[in-house]
């Protein structure tokens, strides 16, 4: 071997040591990642817009993911069988006399959770991170947060999970710290508030849809069957490697107790330490598959049923606008609208965006065409769950006023986790004229209708279902909230009732439809009144499926 050949080997054997001993599995454990730690890993070749001095920001929305949490009730059961598991796995190979390869913890490992009755709740690590990301967010953006505090223009919403409206109030009590009375800190009261669990559409859309509950089910057992092959693999490489009879299971637990132990604990010399760096690659993206395929990209229902959301925040920038344009002055609107939720929130927003996605990938989730799953490493990919979803996880959406060009007086910066990012919708850019948000990024989604897509009565193989058609019809007359929704579908309504299996007669400007009861009591039976307008429902007869609807 020539002595350059032996130099470049022994750099090269150098450099992969490096990088091991470099190597943080706590930036590895997709979405039970830890904010603090992950939040600043993000693609370094992107240069942000410079916004000109004369833009100010108008008007925020905040969508958070809850913080740090401690493990579930049903995974606390999975540590205790786990522990069972390693006292058997313990006993055979000390009764083989082979036990020299054994990490020592293990002889010794109890579930940190174990006899603990409550789960899911969030932990001091979760506060903090959500107490500093409201301090850092009043800090960047003191335009917008310069007033006293009053819910009509800071209003701040969660879920009814505990563990998201605490984070909420430690957001809160970061961003508004300082400008109360309340103990040493100043610390002031404020108001979260919640929707139901069953009907929120907008923060836990995915609980309300009944559609997608059955799709993530029916696909549970192809996502485990890609995970095998990894899992397998791994499972071999630790039994060759500690003399254990470990099974696929046991290496799935022991790969959640890792990130477990590393998020919550920062212990790493545990758990993590069975496995490589390049075991835990590979684990990693196991899981980044699944959340792309139950969550993410892997099916277009996993984001369009987040349309409630995105219309709220579309409404909320151009109420923004209004109110700029008609002169309220200070303290007279919203400012910011606050939300915090869950990864089922933030992942299918994010989705709705086109973040993590190249051009090619964006154009074709704007046709409603399926993308390839995220490869395998070693390659590289944009889906990765701890920069998508970690603890604390965010969007924000920063409307700002700028002086009058020929193109646009408004702009659109969307920052993920604190970070501004590139808009496939809009040429890459971060700063991106509202028209063009909505034109390019909002309305391909919105066009889509939350009820149709998650009615639990529409067949999934496309064939017309007069049941969904009439769940159509009824969103458009009850649920708009646009005043003139029923004139401006008139003839969409016509089309279709003309075009579905029971057909009645329409003549406007009266309506009448025969529904079916199933459709009607799905919803819910209200009365509605507009001024110079009555809509009356009455139950002519209940026999199978007869309800009349007629208004005039």
């Amino acid at each position: 071997m020539s002595i350059v050949a032996l130099i470049l080997l022994v750099f090269g054997l150098a450099a992969a040591v490096s990088s091991e001993d470099n190597f943080d599995v706590r930036r590895h454990l997709s979405t039970v990642s830890r904010y603090e730690v992950v939040k600043d890993i993000w693609d370094n070749s992107f240069v942000p817009s410079q916004i000109p001095d004369q833009c100010t920001p108008i008007h925020l929305n905040l969508l958070a993911r809850h913080g740090t949490r401690a493990p579930t009730k049903k995974k606390m059961r999975e540590f205790d069988a786990l522990a069972s598991r390693l006292e058997i796995l313990l006993k055979d190979v000390k009764e083989k006399g082979s036990s020299e390869k054994i990490p020592a913890w293990l002889w010794e490992w109890r579930s940190p959770w174990k006899g603990k009755r409550t789960g899911g709740e969030l932990i001091k690590e979760g506060e903090d991170d959500l107490y500093h990301l409201g301090i850092r967010t009043r800090e960047k953006f003191p335009e917008l947060f310069s007033e006293d505090y009053h819910p009509d223009i800071y209003p701040i919403k969660a879920t009814q999970i505990p563990r998201a409206s605490a984070s909420a109030v430690a957001f809160g009590m970061g961003l508004f710290s300082g400008r109360g009375n309340l103990g040493p800190g100043r610390h002031r009261a404020f108001a979260v508030t919640s929707e139901s669990r069953a009907s929120d559409t907008k923060l836990r859309f995915h609980d309300c849809c009944k559609n997608y509950k059955a799709f993530r089910k029916s696909r549970e057992p192809a996502v485990d069957k890609l995970k095998e092959p990894v899992l397998d693999e791994i499972t071999q490489a630790l039994v060759r490697r500690f003399g254990l009879n470990f099974t696929r299971q046991d290496t799935s637990s022991l790969w959640f107790l890792c990130k477990q132990e590393a998020s919550l604990l920062e212990i790493t010399n545990q758990a993590c330490a069975l496995f490589n760096p390049s075991e835990v690659a590979l684990l990693e993206w196991t899981d980044d598959l699944e959340l792309f395929i139950q969550k993410g990209y892997g099916n277009s229902l996993n984001y369009r049923m987040g349309v409630p959301l995105l219309e709220d925040v579309i409404e909320s920038m151009e109420q923004a606008i209004r109110d700029r344009e008609e002169g309220y002055v200070l303290g007279k609107y919203e400012k910011a609208r606050l939300r915090f939720a869950h990864a089922e929130t933030l992942l299918p927003f994010s989705c709705l965006l086109g973040l993590f996605l190249d051009g090619s990938e964006f154009e074709l989730i704007q046709r409603e065409q399926s993308l390839e799953l995220p490869p395998k490493p070693p390659q590289r990919r944009f889906w990765r769950g701890s920069v998508a979803v970690p603890f604390a996880g965010n969007n924000m959406l920063v409307l700002y006023s700028c002086p009058d060009n020929n193109s646009s007086k408004y702009f659109v910066q969307v920052q993920h986790n604190e970070h501004p990012v590139p808009l496939q919708g809009c040429n890459g850019s971060d700063f991106c004229a509202f028209d063009v948000f909505k034109q390019r990024i909002a309305v391909p989604h919105l066009k889509h209708d939350y009820n149709t897509l998650c009615d639990a009565m529409v067949e999934q193989s496309g064939q017309k279902n007069p049941t969904s058609t009439i769940s159509k019809i009824l969103s458009w007359l009850f649920y708009s909230s646009k005043p003139n929704a029923v004139a401006a579908n008139k003839g969409e309504l016509h089309n279709l009732v003309e075009g579905g299996s029971d057909r009645d007669t329409v003549a406007y400007p009266f309506f009448f439809f025969v529904v079916d009861v199933a459709a009607v009591t799905q919803k819910r039976m209200i009365f509605y009144t507009r001024q110079q307008t009555s809509v009356f429902l009455a139950l002519l007869a209940v026999q199978n499926r007869v309800v009349s609807l007629s208004f005039y």
